[in-house]
């Protein structure tokens, strides 16, 4: 998942903060965190996309709120997630190797219209992202369930998925084209949440999706709000994930930056009751400085997204991987901490490796030993062994015109020119960004500043959609625009091994494989802070994701 909403511009005054987000407790309160009340969201994002087969949506965050999926995930601060089921009675059970896996549904699920939650619910929730008129969301299945995408969604036609089988209403087989060690993790993604069969055919089906979680879509208005109640087919006994304690969530969404950060350290009316669904702001932290109540309910993250640096691999000097390494040298991460969140506590630890911390199979090493400053003397070495003893001229970087990614790409610009690399800004916003960089096969860029949370705990999810060759263009997330043979098939090695640990072997060494080769500059481990107001509590940051647990926090009664 490409992390576009991280912090910046956290100032010194808070670096004494604490960065686990544990059990969080509401400054000034004395009562505990109990189900009932109305939870507040702040949002300044104008939509939310409820429609799972549109979704990048991770389990902890708002879509689980609606809708529920074969397996979840237990988050908890200071441990490593792990997989564990949701609708299904157990995380998958493999066979012929990791080709087939095989779910069962839970006795009595019900949606809140009160039908049942059947197996060939599932099956059609996953046939729908198939369909033109619903792509968008996270597509770890589709090629293992229908190579070259090849199956076009149910509404042509009414052909159903045949690689997914449902012998029975409790029963759903997957019968993948390669063997996959991480299925039981992709089919805890948005598109294996049931949507009842024959239904979402509708563009807007995400404006009143039938709901399997906790709660439903009571209503929804782009550019202002949304109101969800409970589910009242849904039981707290049964699903172990989700504490779901407030009655009623309410999202005021398309709200200013500056307006939620004064609302929140404020901490006035029914804003006590109110968490701010993005990231800390340069405003708030500024506001938050003088302000010990608002200081003690900010939380921050342990670790988060992989901030980095691609270099475009097939792109003029480039595409020489002794010219990509000088950039390792090049840059100053302790510089890019700074335009990045004001001090390294809180904008994260440099980072050496592709794999974030948390994730099994990850190393820590260091190809490229420099000072957090970086060594601009190493650097022109490696340019002039290339045959570039006056550096390079002439680069353009891309990166977002907003979030503070201007000022970080500055910072990194600074430090490229020290090492006489030569390279123009070009911010671009977020629908361009995705049009000229993601989508064109071939960029025009020579460089691009951004980063990447992983949509599953697993190596897999850091690798794979940003490092194989067919992830470029077409939407994809490969940057770099790095293509390796060698790397493609052990990428497909590493996801058909089933094994975790074995698999995690894998994964460890592709990392120092593709890093060889410098078709990236990793940065730093982001990390994540939020303000919420006075009677939120147990707001909790796990491991991983770098994202407040939305299943688990609640009102003070």
């Amino acid at each position: 998942m490409k992390q576009l909403r991280f912090a910046v511009g956290v100032l010194a005054a808070v670096m004494l903060l604490t960065a686990c987000g544990a059990n969080d407790t509401p400054a000034g309160q004395g009562g505990t965190v109990k189900p009932g009340g109305t939870l507040v969201l702040l949002n300044d994002a104008p939509s939310i996309t409820w429609d799972p087969a549109k979704s990048s949506n991770l389990v902890v965050t708002t879509l689980g709120l609606i809708h529920r999926r074969l397996t979840s995930w237990d988050v908890a601060p200071g441990k490593d997630t792990t997989i564990v089921p949701d609708l299904a009675t157990d995380t998958g059970r493999p066979s012929d190797g990791g080709k087939t896996w095989t779910f069962t549904l839970k006795d009595g699920l019900k949606y809140a219209d009160g039908t049942p939650i059947k197996s060939e619910d599932v099956k059609w929730g996953l046939e729908r992202s198939f369909a033109a008129a619903f792509s968008g969301g996270l597509a770890y299945h589709k090629d293992l369930l229908s190579p070259g995408l090849a199956y076009k969604g149910p509404f042509d036609g009414g052909k159903e998925l045949d690689t997914v089988q449902t012998p029975d209403a409790k029963t759903i087989v997957f019968h993948l084209a390669r063997a996959y060690g991480d299925f039981n993790w992709v089919a805890s993604t948005p598109a294996f949440s049931p949507v009842p069969k024959g239904k979402g055919a509708e563009a807007n089906y995400g404006d009143h999706p039938v709901a399997s979680g906790p709660y439903q879509l009571q209503s929804y208005e782009r550019g202002k709000s949304a109101k969800l109640t409970r589910n009242p087919n849904w039981s707290r006994d049964e699903d172990k994930t989700r504490l779901a304690n407030p009655d009623t969530i309410d999202f005021e969404l398309g709200q200013d930056t500056g307006v939620i950060s004064k609302r929140l350290v404020d901490d006035t009316g029914k804003d006590r009751a109110a968490f701010g669904m993005t990231f800390a702001s340069p405003a708030q932290l500024a506001q938050i400085q003088g302000n010990a109540s608002a200081k003690s309910r900010l939380v921050t993250s342990e670790s988060g997204a992989l901030a980095y640096l691609s270099l475009n691999t097939q792109r003029g000097n480039l595409k020489n991987p002794k010219v990509r390494q000088a950039f390792q040298y090049a840059v100053d991460k302790a510089a890019f901490q700074v335009a990045s969140a004001g001090s390294p506590q809180l904008a994260g630890d440099v980072a050496t490796t592709l794999i974030t911390p948390g994730l099994q199979g990850r190393d820590q090493y260091d190809l490229y030993p420099a000072p957090p400053s970086g060594d601009p003397a190493k650097a022109k070495q490696l340019l002039a062994e290339a045959g570039f003893p006056n550096g390079l001229d002439g680069l353009v970087m891309a990166t977002h015109n907003e979030r503070g990614f201007p000022e970080k790409a500055a910072a990194i610009q600074a430090s490229l020119a020290r090492a006489n690399i030569k390279a123009t800004i070009k911010p671009l916003d977020d629908d361009t960004y995705t049009s000229e960089v993601d989508t064109k096969g071939l960029s025009d860029f020579d460089l691009t500043l951004t980063s990447w949370q992983p949509d599953i705990p697993s190596a897999n999810a850091n690798i794979q959609p940003l490092f194989q060759s067919t992830e470029i263009g077409n939407g994809g997330y490969n940057e770099s625009r790095y293509s390796n043979p060698e790397v493609d098939a052990l990428i497909a090695e590493a996801q058909a091994t089933v094994d975790p640990a074995e698999a995690g072997k894998k994964w460890a060494a592709l990392d120092k494989k593709i890093l060889a080769d410098s078709p990236v500059v990793p940065l730093i481990y982001t990390r994540n802070s939020f303000l919420h107001g006075s009677q939120v509590g147990d707001v909790r940051i796990g491991r991983f994701p770098a994202y407040v647990d939305y299943r688990k926090f609640g009102l003070v009664q």
